[in-house]
């Protein structure tokens, strides 16, 4: 791995760390202090189209390996993670502002990822098919789809690159993975793992620089075969649009609303810790958060108090320092947009119970008090748009029929939660409400050997789990008639 004194920080294309070819750099700032932590290498759509004929290049020989020689690799690279994942952890803080705990926990996860899909990788089965007519045979061959994009967001930076990563090499695609500006190094240390482990140049390639500009490259040039998408609705909604040319295959996981139900036979106090833990982890700066509160009638006030309380409780500060549970947030913009959505709430009858603006307590940094609302008016923002915030919006309901239809109200459908004892509500809740991801009493649903994505407006396709492997594979149906 880089040492502390040779900080890697360029683009890898084709087996080598390179600069940019017009030698332009960007800064990447720290959101707890504001200051600079380094300067990458930013590249630009002739550096993308490198990187994609570099992994044209290298498919034939990576296809060609057996299951199980990938798998060396990606289990290599799991295991180098964890070796490393104290200082993983760290560069991750100090790009992206959660706490090296919660770094640390979202580096191990992502390498269960490289495990499970290494062994995975080598059940991407065909199939014998019983034949209609004598003297026919029918079989179906599974095929990688071919050179992959795998653009990232800033958020989980080292766990939504992986979720790509992971399947698309470990059955034979290549790969140009586009993380986030703002944490370009999560996934430069990420590099240095696969790079130790063995992988062979041009099979995976990591390129910086502008959004846009890039997916123009990916979606325009005919190597690229497959595009796969973590961001928001309305990006990926223009990706699609884009892909239509050429037929392009896009899988995506984008925005989402997610509900946070809680039932009368809750304990009002249980389910308010773990809604707290829930909202503000990574300052809800997560596509599964939960961002919806209704709370049953019977205990909504106790639930609420115990909310505020819990609120008020968690130590924010610069997520490297010992016992912090809240960060910063990740830019300075989200500041002004948080405050925006409280803003709005509070002018349509929204009481601010805790928290509403800004930290005082932090000369620097992009620190949002962690806050609890209620009295909303079904019309306010953050009711209405996805919030990626740390706001609690608590909302009072009575009949099941009602809080399932109101939990549905809204394009968004990738995750929702429930807390109930009742086995008739859990079902009925499963079965009625809009959503890829339902956890039933459980927070943290995601893991590696289960699909994770959503409805409606939340996404195509499936990470994660089969599903997962089978985005990055063809089926190829093959007829034979025996001779006579």
């Amino acid at each position: 791995m880089t040492t502390a004194t040779s900080i890697q920080t360029k683009l890898y294309i084709d087996g080598k760390w390179c600069d940019a070819l017009d030698g332009k750099t960007h800064a990447v700032i720290n959101p707890a202090t504001e200051e600079v932590l380094w300067e990458v290498a930013y590249g630009s759509r002739a550096e993308t189209k490198l990187a994609l004929e570099a992994a044209a290049k290298a498919m034939p020989g990576w296809q060609k390996l057996t299951s199980w020689d990938r798998a060396k690799i990606l289990k290599k690279t799991a295991d180098l993670m964890r070796e490393r994942a104290d200082a993983i952890a760290r560069v991750m803080t100090m790009e992206q502002g959660k706490p090296v705990v919660e770094a640390k926990a979202e580096v191990m996860h992502s390498a269960d990822t490289f495990e499970w899909f290494a062994e995975e990788g080598k059940r991407a089965y065909g199939q014998v098919i019983p034949n209609s007519v004598p003297g026919k045979r029918h079989i179906t061959l599974k095929h990688p789809v071919g050179v992959v994009a795998a653009i990232s967001p800033w958020n989980f930076p080292i766990t939504l690159a992986i979720r790509k990563l992971a399947p698309a090499l470990a059955v034979g695609c290549t790969v140009v993975s586009r993380p986030a500006s703002q944490t370009p190094r999560s996934l430069i240390v990420i590099f240095e793992c696969l790079i130790d482990a063995g992988l062979p140049a041009g099979v995976a390639n990591l390129v910086i620089g502008p959004g846009q500009e890039m997916a123009d490259e990916f979606m325009q040039n005919r190597i690229c075969r497959k595009i796969s998408f973590t961001g928001s609705t309305e990006v990926g909604k223009q990706l699609i649009r884009a892909s239509a040319d050429q037929v392009k295959r896009i899988s995506m996981e984008l925005g989402g609303h997610a509900p946070f139900i809680v039932f009368p036979d809750s304990d009002p106090e249980v389910s308010a810790k773990l809604a707290v833990a829930g909202k503000f982890r990574n300052n809800g700066q997560v596509c599964i958060s939960p961002s919806r509160f209704f709370v049953h009638k019977d205990i909504q006030k106790k639930f609420t108090e115990a909310a505020v309380e819990f609120a008020k409780a968690l130590k924010m500060g610069n997520g490297l320092d010992a016992g912090i549970e809240v960060g910063p947030m990740f830019e300075k913009k989200a500041l002004s947009h948080t405050q925006g959505l409280i803003d709005d709430a509070k002018g349509k009858g929204g009481q601010v119970l805790t928290g509403g603006k800004k930290s005082d307590k932090f000369e620097k940094g992009y620190f949002f008090e962690p806050t609890v609302i209620s009295g909303l008016n079904p019309t306010c923002r953050i009711l209405t748009e996805e919030p990626f915030a740390p706001v609690m919006p608590i909302i009072e309901f009575d009949k099941i029929e009602d809080v399932i239809a109101s939990a549905n109200n809204t394009p968004y459908g990738l995750a929702a939660y429930v807390f109930t004892n009742d086995l008739s509500t859990s079902l009925k809740m499963a079965e009625g409400l809009e959503a890829g991801i339902i956890g039933i009493n459980d927070p943290v649903p995601a893991t590696p050997q289960c699909p994770f994505g959503g409805m409606k407006e939340s996404g195509l396709g499936r990470e994660l789990a089969q599903e997962g492997m089978e985005s990055y594979l063809e089926t190829k149906y093959v007829s034979i008639k025996l001779r006579d």
